[in-house]
């Protein structure tokens, strides 16, 4: 059944971005055209009802930032987001990461009533993924991003619920938070926020410019006008003056930041060992993931020297089971690669092996900010620095 709904959804995929033909296609695309155009409505409707303020979002009286973007996937939130939580945690700020989960499993609801029944904990309460201190969920539970962001980031608390108001109260209440991250917040519109952080992927900057289902976009364009702040992601030192022109006919007061997912290093899946991305150079490798954007992933390797004999590109937060990793291992094995190399968002959903027989690595990446550095500082400056503490006056 598994794999039947992820054929299912691969072909969608493709009909969406235009990469299957033939009449079931051109009929399919149609029909979700005329979908959109309902989507749309919904959308311009429920934004309408918070603007004439029919209703109001709840303030929480901490500052809340929201990082998100107007399309489905791929724009590299996380790294951002991670950047942003480590920033305020050093500029003393106490940080917790909302998350809605996506693709996340909560417990069994037995199992969280016999917790309430015998250990007098609640139910219905935020799934913490982190306390700051210490890693609670697996990935499975958290959702692969939470799980990331809680294993990369100590002392910030990283809590998954859908209802991210509750979540909010829940961490401001047990934790002590003074500053709330909406991770993928842009059509949250429920909570009030101080700062609203818009992502665009420089690659694709509005998907394929068709709204859900037809599309890519969750917003229409012009909707960029709520942001406060535009990161395009994605860089590769090219100009980007055609793109910002046309952001700025949209939004004319955001800051612009310009940044690159820059590779770091690799670490052995099992053992934690890094290597430097030289290890590439001239490696003939297996290339695994279950990503949005795969094609950006293999583009990456091949850029550092890697030779890719073996690939295989499962659909966005596959969760893979110990027989797909051992099959793709064997086939590696046949090829005689030197490495099996996958994502960071994919080794969390990797099942862990003892001793594979090729070595299996993950590509650490993290945000490299190539215009807009003063914007950026000026930003963090703004919600970090600490005004000096005046000793009160005796009078004698």
């Amino acid at each position: 059944m598994r794999r039947w709904l992820e054929g299912l959804e691969t072909f969608a995929i493709d009909v969406i971005l235009g990469r299957r033909y033939g009449h079931r296609a051109d009929v399919l695309r149609w029909f979700l055209l005329l979908l959109s155009q309902v989507y749309l409505g919904l959308v311009r409707g429920r934004l309408a009802l918070h603007e004439n303020r029919f209703f109001r979002p709840r303030t929480l009286g901490c500052l809340v930032i929201s990082v998100g973007n107007l399309t489905v996937g791929g724009t590299g939130k996380t790294p951002v987001v991670e950047m942003l939580a480590r920033a305020l945690t050093e500029g003393g700020r106490k940080v917790a990461i909302l998350s809605r989960g996506y693709k996340s499993v909560p417990r069994p609801f037995f199992l969280r009533l016999w917790d309430k029944i015998f250990k007098k904990t609640a139910v219905f309460v935020p799934r913490v993924v982190s306390d700051g201190q210490s890693l609670l969920l697996d990935s499975r539970t958290a959702g692969d991003e939470p799980f990331m962001l809680a294993n990369n980031l100590r002392g910030v608390v990283v809590l998954v619920d859908r209802d991210r108001v509750k979540c909010g109260q829940y961490a401001i209440e047990h934790f002590g938070a003074d500053t709330l991250l909406l991770d993928d917040g842009f059509q949250y519109i429920r909570m009030k926020r101080g700062i609203e952080v818009a992502l665009i992927d420089r690659q694709a900057p509005f998907g394929n410019e068709y709204l859900l289902p037809r599309g890519t976009l969750r917003e229409p364009p012009g909707n960029l006008r709520r942001a406060t702040h535009i990161f395009i992601t994605k860089c590769t030192g090219a100009d980007n003056a055609e793109l910002i022109a046309r952001i700025r006919k949209y939004n004319r007061t955001a800051d612009i930041v310009e940044c690159s997912h820059r590779p770091r290093h690799l670490r052995n899946f099992v053992t934690g060992e890094t290597k430097p991305l030289e290890f590439l150079r001239d490696l003939k490798i297996g290339s695994i993931c279950g990503i949005a954007m795969p094609e950006s992933f293999e583009s990456a390797l091949t850029g550092l020297g890697a030779k890719i004999e073996v690939a295989k590109i499962y659909t966005d937060h596959h969760r893979y089971t110990a027989r797909e990793i051992e099959n793709f291992i064997r086939r590696c094995e046949r090829k005689g690669v030197g490495a099996i190399i996958t994502t960071e968002k994919d080794a969390v959903r990797i099942p862990r092996l003892l001793e594979p027989e090729v070595p299996i690595y993950y590509l650490r990446v993290e945000i490299e900010i190539l215009a807009g550095q003063e914007s950026w500082q000026r930003f963090v400056d703004r919600l970090t620095i600490r005004r000096p503490v005046v000793a009160p006056q005796r009078f004698y």
